[in-house]
């Protein structure tokens, strides 16, 4: 099936990555938030960044007035019905990806394809709430998406041959690489790094060291670009707490308990860099420790 138009559900910081790349690689692309606001923040980023590839002539300036010429906004999610592709990257919270499906549904085109940026959550358990199983698939980015090679494909137990041929063919034209995960919680990427960046929060909550010694100690002792606090910022505590929970529910194993600091900050709004607050304090001019 060929793939041209592709609906991007939520426009933060996953969904104008992804729409960005998407454009860039010569797909339609419609993005759509409740908020008109964030879809106008995201139109802009996603200028900027398209701006700082041209400066670095990785692309042309006809070749950024392209890529938005592919882009189009709407605050009506059912206004995504006839695209060949939806890409669902909402917030990583079960009931609001489920109720986007189901709204969606009655008004999607026969063949379109139903995928969620989720980097937890069962999609075996999100594709039943769809009518369509077999044409529903895991397409997990990397943040941040024009940056990062990897996606991960994750299969649910009816997703068909079809629709997985289809997504590694889109992968494959956005010139990223693909990794296919079993879907179990957290599929391969997070099952591997929400454990350490909850560890390094123990490694906090239990003095063994300061945010700086433990980002600095796995800076230089493991060759990380960023130590697992400052991670954790960038990600989201909130993403990084909600993944924790997924592991705990879904394996039933306490070496997955999140990490009673990291709820504490998450309850204070303490979220990372987009709140301003989080393990580092961003709103001087330099990242300051909270602790």
């Amino acid at each position: 099936m060929a793939i041209e138009k592709v609906g991007v559900v939520g426009a933060g910081q996953m969904g104008n990555g992804i729409a960005h790349v998407c454009a860039q690689a010569g797909f339609e692309v419609m993005l759509t938030d409740i908020s008109a606001e964030a879809l106008d923040k995201a139109v802009a980023l996603i200028g900027r960044n398209l701006d700082r590839q041209v400066s670095k002539g990785a692309i042309s300036e006809a070749d950024k007035s392209a890529a938005l010429g592919r882009i189009t906004t709407t605050q009506t999610l059912t206004d995504l019905g006839p695209c060949d592709l939806i890409v669902e990257a909402a917030t990583e919270r079960e009931a609001i990806k489920t109720k986007i499906f189901e709204e969606l549904v009655p008004h999607l085109a026969e063949h379109t394809i139903l995928t969620s940026n989720t980097s937890s959550i069962s999609i075996t358990r999100l594709a039943s709430r769809t009518d369509r199983p077999g044409k529903f698939m895991g397409f997990h980015f990397m943040n941040p998406v024009p940056v990062m090679s990897l996606v991960e494909l994750i299969r649910g137990i009816a997703t068909d041959d079809e629709t997985f041929e289809a997504c590694l063919e889109v992968v494959e034209r956005l010139g990223k690489t693909a990794a296919t995960s079993e879907d179990f919680p957290a599929f391969i990427v997070n099952r591997i790094l929400m454990p350490m960046i909850n560890e390094a929060v123990y490694a906090l909550f239990e003095g063994v060291g300061s945010v700086s010694s433990i980002d600095t100690s796995l800076k230089l002792g493991a060759n990380h670009p960023m130590g697992p606090l400052e991670l954790a910022d960038f990600i989201g505590l909130d993403t990084c707490l909600a993944i924790m929970n997924v592991l705990h529910d879904g394996l039933a194993d306490t070496k997955y308990r999140p990490c009673p600091l990291l709820t504490k900050y998450v309850e204070a709004g303490w979220l990372g860099r987009k709140t301003g607050r989080g393990f580092y304090d961003y709103r001087g001019e330099t990242p300051v420790p909270t602790r």
